[in-house]
This record gives structure tokens, C-alpha cells and sequence, in this order.
């Protein structure tokens, strides 16, 4: 769990991390250096999720690289499906990270949501649905290790 306090917000105590794959985690099929590492540095604090539409078919590869395995997503209605899955966590207990469009509901539905800036782009309903922007996969994971990065950015 990682706990934290944010002035003129309130309490986190984060268990999950739920995060898309395809724009957020890899591009184009292909995990990004230094993903694998940062994850298994949460892994004791975080219980670890991924979700996929597996849009490049190597998902399997993915999963076996992080040691994990993705929950796929049905092709159609995909944000809401994501959203879905953040609820039944216990969306107050969930940091959720994403990029596309069909992330929108699942960063809004997560007590945190992070938007990540990405090769592929960032889509506005993402950047619209969640709580901090960080500028590439490795940053926004790097906020989970530093908490009070987070505090910083979100006091009021």
C-alpha cells in the first residue's frame, strides 16, 4: 500500500495500480526500457493490472516480460469497460495510468488517475479525466515511488 496525504484533498492509500498497455506501456507491440524494472519495484506496495485490447497482437510476449498476466478487453465500449474494472477494485483504493481515449473512464473512476504523454500522443478525454500529466511512462511511475511528487502537484 502507499498512503499520503495531500492537503486540501484528503487521504490515498493506494492497493492497485491498473494501467492500459498499448501507448502507455509499449509502443507499437514493444514494452518501453525501463518499464519492467519500475514495475517491479511497485510490486511490493501495489497490487499490479493490466489492461489490453492487445491492438498488436503481442500481449502474450508483454505479460511474460513483466510477469503477469493482462485482462483483455472486448473491441467496443472499451472505456467504459476499463471503468468497470476500477470500480470493482474499489476506486478509492486505485491509481490507474493511461493514454488513448478509452482510458478516460478508468483514469476519472481511479482515486488517482495519470495521464502519461506518449509516442502514440495523449487523448484529450485521457488528459481531461485524470488527476496529473506526466510526461512519459517512466515519470508517472516514478510519482508512485515519490509520493510527495504527487503531494506537490496536487495540494491546494
Amino acid at each position: 500500500m502507499i498512503k499520503f496525504n495531500v492537503p486540501g484533498v484528503g487521504e490515498y492509500e493506494l492497493e492497485h495500480l491498473v494501467m492500459d498497455v498499448n501507448g502507455t506501456l509499449a509502443v507499437d507491440g514493444q514494452l518501453i526500457d525501463g518499464v519492467a524494472e519500475k514495475i517491479a519495484s511497485l510490486r511490493s506496495q501495489l497490487s499490479i493490472h493490466l489492461l489490453t485490447a492487445d491492438t498488436h497482437g503481442k500481449q502474450a510476449v508483454i505479460d511474460r516480460q513483466l510477469d503477469l498476466s493482462a485482462v483483455r478487453i472486448a473491441v467496443g465500449n472499451e472505456a467504459a469497460q476499463k471503468a468497470e474494472y476500477v470500480r470493482k477494485l474499489g476506486s478509492e483504493k486505485v491509481a490507474a495510468i493511461g493514454q488513448g481515449a478509452n482510458d478516460a473512464g478508468m483514469l476519472a473512476a481511479a482515486h488517482l488517475g495519470i495521464c502519461v504523454m506518449s509516442i502514440e500522443g495523449a487523448a484529450k478525454e485521457a488528459l481531461l479525466a485524470a488527476d496529473l500529466i506526466a510526461p512519459d511512462i517512466l515519470s508517472a511511475l516514478a510519482l508512485l515511488e515519490k509520493p510527495l511528487r504527487i503531494v506537490a502537484s496536487l495540494r491546494k
